[in-house]
């Protein structure tokens, strides 16, 4: 079940929604949620939720270890055994046949494939840091297994995220209330975030597929490239971001204050800007809890760079187990290595504006390699954008762009924040008519998910 489908619309969420304020009393809320979580994961893996179940019971009782027992072996002990056994999972389900297999072929033998379920990175991640937190702050035990449970498998961020540390959470698991205007604003993050989703994110995602098709059928050319780039780009940021503003206003809804997860990446005017503003909670994860514990920048500048490569490894593999995911994590580290080590001064001297038009050529780059899993055809998709051996421009490509018209330029608009340099008593008069635009924009995202079959969510692979 994924939030831009009917079933959800129009059952899921208005049940749950209404159950859960007809019932008076945070625990009874609480109740209502799990009830309501457990079953929205249990729609899509129905075999899988009992391991998630169980991991967040075996969390549970290490952190039980973690915060009564004093001694300080024991509760290390404890924290590696939380730990451990969910990433022992997560590496078995997502990257056992990608690391072992290789070596069993010599022997001709392979492991059998298992189908990765959802969400299983990001509730693994909560899983983590939950047990770290705990270990830092013995304080934040979480008495109630159930209470626990519901944190880990919350719905609106169970399957694609944000990845909410139990930290920022904690107290509201117990002490939250929301008023109407925090309900209206979560209404309306939510049709905004599915309008970003139907609308833009899955009309950039045919074109992406309309220009790879074209592309293979009447050949490559410099202007195809980067035309898909571009698209991909903008593709991946509605996918992503509009999951993002769904879970962040079905969270405020419900009464939790989850943090932002996009901040206008596309903005950015140097590559460690865009992941400050990309998937921020994965970006926050990662220097929370890996980059920061091995010394951070507090090192020397070897030890720096040690710690840099090690984080975007993970990161790339992150994403998924296959060899572009790993170069792309490795593109990165360059890229950051060189930004932070060699060029630092040059760039710093240069204006605003090619700083950030080079960070999103180098950018969308970096999504050509994420999105080809199959390396001879991302080799292909290079040389193209770098112009050997391909034309500059096709004539049959602009058939595609005659296609699709305005709505690209339209689009890649939308990725930035051109709203914002408006003064504020201008947005005041405007807040009734924005009402009224995510009202018809959450009844034309209903009326074109019944009428399309093209309607997936990038990141549920990841």
């Amino acid at each position: 079940m994924v939030f831009s489908s009917l079933t959800f619309l129009l059952l899921f969420l208005p049940v749950t929604v209404g159950l859960y304020f007809a019932i008076p009393g945070i625990r009874w809320k609480n109740t209502i949620l799990l009830m309501a979580s457990v079953l929205f994961y249990a729609w899509g893996e129905p075999m899988w939720v009992f391991v998630l179940v169980g991991l967040a019971l075996l969390v549970w009782l290490c952190s039980a270890g973690v915060a009564k027992w004093h001694n300080p072996w024991l509760r290390r002990i404890a924290l590696a055994l939380g730990v451990v056994s969910p990433m022992a999972v997560l590496a078995w389900v997502k990257y056992g046949g990608f690391l072992i297999n290789p070596a069993l072929k010599l022997i001709h033998l392979s492991l059998p494939e298992v189908v990765m379920p959802l969400g299983i990175s990001f509730f693994t991640f909560q899983i983590v840091t939950y047990a770290v937190d705990v270990y830092r702050n013995r304080e934040l035990y979480q008495k109630n297994p159930l209470d626990l449970l519901l944190y880990i498998s919350c719905f609106p961020q169970l399957v694609a995220g944000p990845i909410v540390r139990y930290q920022d959470v904690a107290e509201q698991m117990v002490c939250r209330q929301t008023t109407m205007e925090d309900f209206t604003a979560g209404m309306k993050r939510f049709a905004c975030g599915l309008g970003k989703k139907v609308i833009l994110a899955n009309i950039c995602g045919k074109i992406v597929d309309a220009v790879i098709a074209n592309q293979a059928l009447y050949g490559m050319s410099v202007a195809g490239g980067w035309y898909m780039a571009v698209l991909y780009s903008l593709q991946i940021y509605f996918d992503f971001s509009a999951y993002s503003d769904m879970a962040i206003g079905m969270g405020r809804i419900f009464g939790f204050r989850y943090a932002e997860n996009f901040n206008y990446p596309y903005l950015s005017k140097s590559i460690a800007e865009f992941w400050r503003r990309w998937h921020i909670s994965l970006g926050t994860f990662f220097r929370e809890y890996v980059y920061i514990p091995m010394g951070g920048n507090r090192v020397s500048r070897i030890r720096q760079l040690w710690n840099l490569l090690v984080v975007w490894g993970l990161t790339g593999l992150w994403h998924g187990a296959s060899l572009n995911f790993v170069i792309w994590g490795l593109y990165y580290f360059v890229l950051i290595a060189l930004e932070r080590f060699v060029f630092r001064k040059l760039l710093d001297r240069l204006p605003a504006l090619v700083r950030g038009i080079g960070t999103y050529a180098l950018v969308l780059v970096g999504w050509i390699i994420f999105y080809f899993t199959d390396t001879a055809e991302l080799m292909v998709y290079l040389k193209s954008l770098a112009g050997i051996g391909v034309p500059l421009f096709t004539p049959e490509l602009w058939m595609v762009v005659c296609q699709y018209s305005w709505f690209p330029l339209a689009a890649l608009a939308a990725a930035f924040p051109l709203w914002k340099g408006l003064r504020q008593d201008v947005l005041d008069h405007l807040s009734g008519a924005y009402t009224l635009w995510l009202c018809l924009v959450f009844v034309l995202s209903v009326l074109m998910i019944v009428g399309q079959s093209y309607n997936p969510f990038i990141y549920f692979r990841f």
